[in-house]
């Protein structure tokens, strides 16, 4: 069954010295409203609006983040323990998330004062003030009725002394988590003006077994490397997931029996439908962004061309490309309305762009070497790819080929997608001498690179939305 986060009324029944702590506390909720853009006036409750101009701003922010309180040391049914190590472990990957994004340098929850549970709303900003903070991230968490667990996160501005914004959401206890990087989220979004992306998931492609003879299985994590699972058995090659628009599925290519098919797996049900087996190669499954539509690459007779077919299966494909040569991959535009697709028309790959029906098909990369594996921010504003320049490298360029640079230097990074808020981007990274692989990530300035967790070796990731 689905596990969802329940939207409801607080309603916190302490008593007490925590019974004003109770009454003021935030509603439970799915999801925090996004905040006003940078520069924007302060809201309603007053409280400010952080303008922030490049990286080395948003690095300046000292952000202390505490050790979540409890009211009660009590079993929670999680893999984290009670609710006072739930409390650490929460604060634990709110920081990790923080930090790991490359854009702030938070301290804690590790020798900071443990605030007490009465404490969680009204901070000691003396003792932030002495220090050097400049942001508090405090929040609590409760073990509920049902085996719910109730999480509260809290951002202040230590030197206005005010509370800038809070959160509360409540999670069956295997989705602990995502409290967590709710409240990252929370704080990401009002300190940068950006859209969250922390509670999203990777779908990717787990590889064991000898190199010459690789076992291949599709699997998914969340968006920090945290709670992998197998989809598949490995009893066929699985290759190049993407998740449905609205996160309910994952198409992929599988080769069953030796044969190509493209396989829709639901994750509600645990179930997989086949859209397309075409008897022939096929190659890079892809949604459009409304979930209509698939695009995947099939050679016949000579060429390798890009068709689109419906998500629901069965139909007559369309060819959108009908050129000597081989054309393969296509990732939508965010409205839909064009195609960024590599090509080796010209001689060797390179990038094209083509309106969605096919119509309008150009060449966008002039800079040397080949271009291959595009794909386009949700943002629309950058296109990344993997340059191929004697190594392979992740770049990123505008949509019209202009601006291109290098996000990456290794031996062979490739197969870029993009965070849900168009501001990191995850890639695989083969090993030079063992050939094994691993998911890495690098921001768009570059000078962040972090490898993330696995059991085993990864390729293919697949970054989905932010979850519903």
């Amino acid at each position: 069954m689905k596990k969802i986060i329940h939207l409801a009324a607080f309603g916190l029944l302490l008593s007490g010295s925590v019974a004003a702590f109770a009454q003021s506390a935030p509603p439970v909720v799915p999801v925090q409203p996004a905040p006003a853009a940078p520069g924007a006036p302060a809201d309603e409750d007053g409280g400010l609006q952080v303008t922030v101009s490049d990286d080395s701003d948003w690095q300046d922010l000292g952000i202390a983040i505490t050790t979540f309180a409890t009211d009660a040391d009590v079993p929670t049914g999680t893999n984290a323990g009670s609710t006072a190590a739930l409390g650490r472990a929460l604060s634990q990957v709110v920081a990790a998330d923080l930090k790991n994004n490359g854009l702030f340098k938070p301290s804690g929850p590790d020798g900071l004062p443990q605030p007490a549970y009465s404490q969680v709303q009204t901070p000691d900003f003396p003792v932030w003030s002495a220090r050097a903070a400049n942001m508090l991230v405090q929040g609590y968490v409760r073990a509920g009725s049902g085996g719910q667990i109730t999480v509260g996160c809290y951002l202040y501005d230590v030197a206005l002394k005010q509370q800038l914004v809070k959160g509360g959401w409540q999670v069956p206890p295997s989705d602990w988590r995502r409290a967590a990087h709710k409240c990252a989220d929370m704080v990401y979004s009002r300190l940068s003006g950006e859209s969250p992306f922390f509670d999203s998931k990777i779908a990717y492609i787990a590889e064991t077994g000898p190199k010459d003879h690789r076992m291949k299985r599709l699997a998914i994590m969340d968006s920090d490397g945290a709670n992998h699972r197998y989809l598949t058995s490995g009893q066929s090659t699985a290759l190049t997931p993407r998740y449905s628009p609205d996160y309910s599925k994952i198409l992929y290519l599988s080769y069953l029996n030796g044969q190509p098919s493209i396989y829709v797996y639901d994750l509600a049900s645990n179930t997989q439908k086949l859209i397309a087996r075409t008897g022939n190669p096929t190659m890079a499954p892809r949604w459009s962004p409304d979930g209509k539509w698939v695009l995947y690459s099939m050679a016949s007779g000579g060429n390798t061309d890009i068709y689109r077919i419906s998500s629901a299966g069965g139909g007559t494909p369309q060819r959108l490309t009908n050129t000597p040569g081989i054309s393969i991959g296509g990732s939508y535009s965010p409205d839909g309305s064009q195609i960024v697709f590599e090509s080796d028309r010209s001689g060797n790959q390179q990038i094209y762009v083509m309106n969605s029906d096919g119509s309008n098909q150009r060449r966008i990369s002039f800079f040397g070497g080949r271009a291959a594996t595009p794909e386009w921010s949700p943002r629309g504003d950058q296109i990344a790819f993997t340059h191929v320049v004697g190594n392979l490298r992740i770049a990123v360029m505008n949509p019209n080929g202009g601006g291109m640079r290098h996000l990456t230097d290794s031996w062979q990074d490739e197969a870029p997608t993009w965070s849900p808020n168009g501001r990191i981007i995850q890639f695989f990274r083969t090993a030079r001498n063992a050939g094994t692989a691993s998911i890495w990530q690098v921001d768009l300035t570059g000078r962040n690179e972090r490898k993330l967790p696995t059991p085993v070796g990864a390729s293919d990731p697949a970054w989905g939305p932010v979850r519903p």
